[in-house]
């Protein structure tokens, strides 16, 4: 489905839901579609980032299929959100990754762990990479804290740059006609992300796998991102210990920084296990297949990023360390590479666009 075959389907369905308005109570893209009424491009982009695919519209509407109007409002958005990642992202040229996000994160992710390991092999004599290595600095003996450094921070530094340049372009695009930003309506926009309200159906919950309602999708999301944010913090603090108290990893297993991985990591698979079953089980009728397979890539790359941390820290007493080392690397340097051409970019998005709903909200109870 090209571009504009995707904005026509998008404006055509939310034309219909502005005329009908029966499930403005379920989140907040349909209200926010009644006050722009033109369903422009950038209105169109706006409010596909606004949807969270929670899919209770779908088997509320009176309207979907096999009804002759075929209004399927989560997959006509799932389409649109995936095309204006492709729009806004920076350089355009890698935004082709966006439209083959499975093949993209297999190769990249195992050219990463290929260049990890070759490095690890050429770098480190098979005496010292094939034997146990235990005590303080054992990682740095496969490979140099200085090589890790440059290999996580540049390509970090990259993504981050790039993720800055489509969020500006995004923003500029779909706040123009916002009001200013408020710490109130940065506060409003930070609870709705925390509490995911937009995945709650209007209160009874989203159809994770079918027309029951279930806040599972939910959960497993705040769990996962909760897991993600101690593996985070877990990196802050054995940075700390590294610079701060001149201590080297790999460290012992009640420090803060293995407790706070290890916890995270178990908290990252367990959620994403959870949501690809849900995946797996769901209906797929809500969902758009080039959309399908971005979520699965993206829950692909952070499972393996937390799968081959946990089997590093079950192992890092053995002779198999130093490959689990370099593989675990690969798949975080593989994770850094592909955050502004992944599923995983959505974040952002979402972000401006509840807190451009926050403003607007503020913004008409001041008039």
């Amino acid at each position: 489905m090209s571009g504009d075959e995707r904005q026509a389907e998008a404006r055509r369905v939310l034309g219909i839901c502005n005329a009908c308005g029966y499930c403005n109570g379920l989140c907040d893209l349909f209200e926010a579609a009644k006050h722009r009424p033109r369903l422009t491009d950038t209105d169109l982009a706006h409010l596909a980032s606004l949807c969270h695919g929670c899919r209770s519209c779908l088997y509320a509407c009176q309207y979907a299929p096999p009804h002759g109007f075929g209004v399927n409002v989560p997959r006509a958005l799932a389409e649109m959100r995936h095309q204006s990642y492709a729009d806004y992202a920076w350089p355009r040229p890698l935004a082709g990754l966006l439209a083959h996000s499975l093949m993209a994160t297999l190769a990249i992710g195992l050219g990463a762990i290929g260049l990890l390991v070759a490095l690890a092999l050429l770098s480190t004599p098979a005496e010292t990479l094939f034997s146990r290595q235990t005590g303080s600095g054992a990682f740095y003996r496969v490979l140099p804290w200085s090589w890790m450094v440059v290999l996580g921070l540049l390509p970090l530094a990259w993504s981050v740059f790039s993720i800055g340049i489509s969020l500006r372009r995004y923003w500029r695009a779909t706040a123009t006609a916002a009001a200013p930003v408020t710490t109130g309506a940065l506060l409003a926009a930070l609870r709705d992300v925390l509490l995911l309200r937009n995945l709650s159906g209007g209160g009874p919950g989203c159809n994770d796998l079918d027309e029951r309602a279930s806040h599972k999708r939910r959960w497993l999301h705040q769990v996962m991102v909760l897991g993600l944010l101690l593996t985070f913090a877990a990196t802050c603090v054995a940075t700390y210990y590294h610079h701060g108290l001149a201590l080297q990893a790999p460290y012992p297993l009640d420090s803060a920084p293995v407790v706070l991985g290890t916890l995270g990591g178990l908290l990252m698979s367990g959620a994403i296990a959870g949501l690809l079953w849900l995946k797996w089980q769901g209906d797929p009728e809500p969902t758009a297949a080039v959309a399908r397979n971005a979520d699965l890539a993206a829950l692909m790359l952070l499972l393996s990023v937390a799968l081959t941390g946990l089997a590093l820290l079950l192992w890092r007493d053995t002779s198999a360390m130093g490959l689990l080392l370099a593989i675990h690397l690969g798949s975080v340097l593989a994770l850094f590479l592909l955050i502004p051409y992944s599923k995983l970019v959505h974040a952002g998005y979402r972000f401006i666009a509840l807190l451009v709903e926050a403003m607007e909200r503020g913004n008409q109870r001041g008039q």
